[in-house]
């Protein structure tokens, strides 16, 4: 036994050719074949340009400026008053409502928040290094003569903030402008692009409000036009606050005219997740102004701010034909082409009448004394071919045609 073990490793398989003539397994041949030159062709090479190398490092630069004036509470509000922050970054907010505290100073005094409300002081103790409070809980009830209930007596900025007065939103914001500004390099092939053409003259610039079909590479986009595009509702969006991204996409075919590498806007909700959550809605933040009195006593006014936040995010990749993953994908669509003659094979020997006498065919085990004895009989003729076999003697293929197999 392990002498058979030993002989049948140190042989040799070797590839046989048998032509099967069959109309149906032909046609199966051909379909897939086809098939899979149809995807290599027009997916692989086509669609996905896999002939190409391709370059996704993009390095990008942002600048953003905001232009228009907005009326709240009685107030004229310019871009110093609702920009926040001013360097005109990528990422960036337009004040839309804005809730005063002014005039506070350190000291004690009530807290404002509802669930800071007492009857003794034991109701405050509870409460201590509380973190959603207005400040440090002291532990005492303060009270009125003429409320039965109290309020937590804080430590810090007083008056404490209360923000739940009802203030209109800033609705002239439809009417801003955003300007951006973005320039992109690739560099791997150390190509550069700008998000508007250099020809265009600072009036055009001035003049025109970007359309995704009409004037889709102006860089100044209308903030009600952007809020259009998201689906979003302005009164909704700036009385509570959100967050909109407005995305550049630069997709670049360099083996064509590098005048067709141009941006692509697309502007979308960020929080629409959170948009109908009954916690956390819409997007806020304080921020705080100080001033000194006269004798030196620091004060400040804070702000609470309702904003909608823009992101200008920019992605893109760059394609350009290269050698190497041509030769690639290649040799992947030759060797696949051979995916049909697998499936037919399987076919050949499980489905279909005359499986047997195509395995015979197909699978012949020779020997050594089997070679010596035909060289014996007859020298120079070929192996095991029995009468009514034909063989063809340039490329030794064995013919099966289907007449051959037995119904």
């Amino acid at each position: 036994m392990v002498w058979s073990y030993i002989t049948d490793f140190f042989t040799y398989e070797t590839t046989k050719s048998v032509v099967v003539k069959s109309w149906s397994v032909g046609i199966i041949n051909r379909i897939v074949q086809l098939l899979i030159i149809t995807y290599f062709v027009g997916w692989v090479f086509i669609h996905e340009k896999a002939y190409q190398v391709t370059d996704t490092g993009i390095e990008s630069s942002v600048m953003t400026k905001v232009k228009g004036f907005g009326y709240h509470q009685n107030r004229v509000m310019d871009v110093a008053d609702y920009v926040f922050p001013q360097q005109g970054a990528g990422v960036f907010c337009i004040m839309t409502k804005l809730i005063l505290t002014e005039n506070q100073f350190q000291g004690k005094c009530a807290e404002t928040v509802d669930m800071f409300s007492c009857d003794t002081d034991e109701d405050c103790n509870k409460h201590y290094g509380a973190i959603l409070s207005n400040g440090v809980i002291t532990g005492v009830c303060l009270k009125t003569f003429n409320d039965s209930k109290g309020q937590c007596e804080i430590e810090g900025w007083c008056p404490a903030e209360n923000d739940n007065y009802k203030i209109k939103p800033m609705l002239d914001v439809k009417n801003f402008t955003i300007f951006i500004k973005n320039s992109i390099r690739f560099p791997l092939f150390d190509v550069t692009r700008g998000n508007f053409p250099s020809t265009m003259t600072a009036a055009e610039i001035k003049n025109c409000s970007y359309h995704p079909e009409t004037n889709p590479f102006c860089p100044i986009f209308r903030v009600g036009d952007v809020l259009k595009y998201t689906g979003q509702d302005l009164a909704g969006l700036a009385n509570k606050g959100g967050e909109i991204g407005i995305n550049i996409e630069w997709k670049c075919n360099l083996d064509m005219n590098i005048d067709n590498c141009v941006p692509r806007y697309s502007f979308t909700r960020l929080d629409a997740p959170f948009a109908k959550n009954a916690v956390s809605k819409g997007y806020n933040f304080r921020f705080a102004k100080y001033f000194k009195t006269e004798n030196g006593t620091e004060f400040r006014t804070l702000h609470k701010a309702y904003a909608i936040r823009f992101d200008v995010m920019v992605t893109g990749n760059a394609g350009k034909f290269d050698t190497i993953p041509t030769l690639i994908n290649l040799v992947a669509a030759f060797t696949s082409v051979g995916l049909g003659t697998v499936l037919c094979d399987i076919i050949l020997l499980n489905f279909l009448k005359g499986a047997e006498q195509y395995k015979a065919k197909k699978f012949e085990e020779v020997s050594e004394a089997q070679i010596e004895a035909s060289l014996a009989q007859s020298p120079g003729s070929q192996l095991s071919l029995k009468p009514g076999i034909k063989s063809s003697y340039d490329s030794g293929a064995i013919s099966l045609a289907t007449s051959d197999q037995p119904i």
